[in-house]
């Protein structure tokens, strides 16, 4: 009689012991591409990246239990590679400006493999401070119309080539009015500062970085276009459908670092100068309180209204077709990232409140009542120090000064276009008791005209403010 039993025990051992392992884990990468020296990025990108904000909000569990990600972070200069990049699917995600944004999803329409949504907003100004056209400190030129058949560059194809398009076309110059040409934020900088060209335009932070690096000064502010602008997220729609909460947890990760940049700015600051290579003060003068930029992801319509316009001027050059930016926002996944967070989305989206400069003014002795009339003293070692108006930031900066107290730098704002300043690259009209910082010149001259004034600069205003406002 033969017996089978034990073969029959073997195979049944096996058979228990193939199912008690635990299944491979699949491995998905997930590419995201950042732009880590553009502080309007900064919370979307590098930040998550530091911090792991991302890894700790993944799904881990029901189908993605046996799923491992690899993240690869890839940093970039500007928009456009970041376009190519998702095109070849090397890039899930990416971050960019407005201009960059719209021909993203605009090149995407033909691509029969995936398409590509605006899924979130990195950071935006209403009033569209950020982009800016700089020349030399030495420069005659304070106007763009001083620069006529002058060599200016501009990385085109960003956010910064927009809004130099869209200046020209409000003013009705000419294709040719300028000799433009395309050059990188590091090699138009370079230029700038060894004066082969007379004035290099360019996307946050450089309008504020070349100037606070002591070559540049700023002549022009995208504010001068009336259009708001910002930066925002895409996604390709073949990876966000096939693992949506994955999409759910970046904007998780985004909302948890917009957090962190807001419980202390001045830490986050100098954090992100770690990180990235741009000073401290040049990121806070974005990202601090009353920053020229909010920290805002949810997809405002005025955004998108700006948008269509930027879609406009594309085609009025020739170089888009058809393109509806209201087709292309996808606001699902974010909105589900507040659901879970137990966040109200309607309620910021309705809101364009930044968070705002507040407190007591320790040199005049009175609340802050009005953030855009204030301005602040980054004094080493002390702190931020924050004040109720530009007289009395120019007097405590002296009395620090008096002190022996080492100032790392002081904000104003500009009194008719309300962004945040360095005190030291403004002009002021300063007249009647009165000090009122400009970015412009011209403005400065207008308004000093209005209280028979006159315009000076910062160290001439900071006597004027000591001295009551008077000149």
């Amino acid at each position: 009689m033969v017996r089978h039993l034990p073969t029959l025990s073997i195979a049944m051992s096996s058979l228990a012991l193939l199912v008690s392992q635990p299944a491979s884990a699949e491995t998905v990468k997930l590419g995201i591409g950042t732009q880590d020296t553009t502080t309007n990025t900064v919370t979307a990108g590098v930040v998550i990246r530091q911090l792991q904000l991302l890894e700790k909000y993944l799904p881990k569990d029901g189908k993605y239990a046996n799923i491992k990600f690899e993240l690869e972070w890839q940093n970039f200069t500007s928009g456009p590679p970041v376009t190519n990049a998702m095109m070849a699917n090397k890039l899930q995600i990416g971050m960019m400006g407005d201009y960059p944004l719209i021909v993203n999803g605009f090149t995407f329409e033909s691509n029969p493999e995936s398409k590509s949504r605006l899924v979130g907003i990195a950071a935006y100004s209403l009033s569209g401070s950020g982009n800016g056209l700089v020349v030399h400190k030495d420069s005659p030129y304070y106007d763009l119309a001083d620069l006529k058949g002058k060599l200016v560059s501009v990385p085109f194809g960003s956010a910064a080539h927009g809004m130099v398009l869209k200046a020209m076309q409000d003013r009705g110059y000419s294709s040719d009015f300028f000799q433009l040409v395309s050059q990188s934020p590091e090699v138009g900088s370079t230029n700038l500062q060894e004066k082969k060209i007379d004035g290099h335009a360019d996307f946050v932070p450089f309008a504020e970085l070349l100037p606070f690096r002591g070559f540049a000064r700023k002549i022009f502010d995208g504010v001068e276009t009336n259009l708001p602008t910002f930066h925002g997220i895409v996604v390709r729609t073949d990876f966000a459908e096939k693992y949506p909460e994955v999409v759910v947890a970046y904007f998780k990760a985004l909302i948890a670092a917009n957090q962190w940049l807001r419980a202390d700015p001045k830490l986050a600051a100098e954090k992100i100068q770690e990180w990235t290579g741009i000073n401290k003060e040049v990121v806070y003068i974005f990202l601090g309180p009353s920053g020229n930029m909010t920290t805002d992801p949810t997809i405002k319509p005025a955004l998108i209204d700006a948008a269509t316009t930027d879609v406009k001027v594309l085609q009025n050059l020739g170089r888009m077709k058809e393109f509806d930016p209201k087709k292309w926002v996808d606001d699902k996944y974010i909105r589900k990232a507040y659901a879970e967070m137990k966040l109200d989305y309607d309620a910021q989206l309705a809101s364009t409140n930044n968070y705002e400069i507040s407190g007591e003014d320790s040199f005049c002795k009175k609340p802050i009542t009005d953030p855009r009339k204030a301005g602040e003293v980054w004094v080493d070692g002390a702190g931020i120090m924050p004040f109720s108006s530009a007289s009395c930031t120019l007097g405590a900066y002296a009395d620090y000064k008096a002190k022996g107290k080492k100032i790392n730098v002081a904000y104003v704002f500009d009194t008719t276009r309300g962004i945040k300043l360095f005190a030291n690259q403004a002009f002021f009209a300063v007249g009647n008791s009165e000090v009122a910082p400009f970015l412009l010149k011209k403005d400065a001259e207008a308004y000093a005209a209005k209280i028979s004034g006159k315009v000076l600069g910062f160290d001439e205003a900071m006597k004027a403010a000591v001295g009551g406002g008077k000149t």
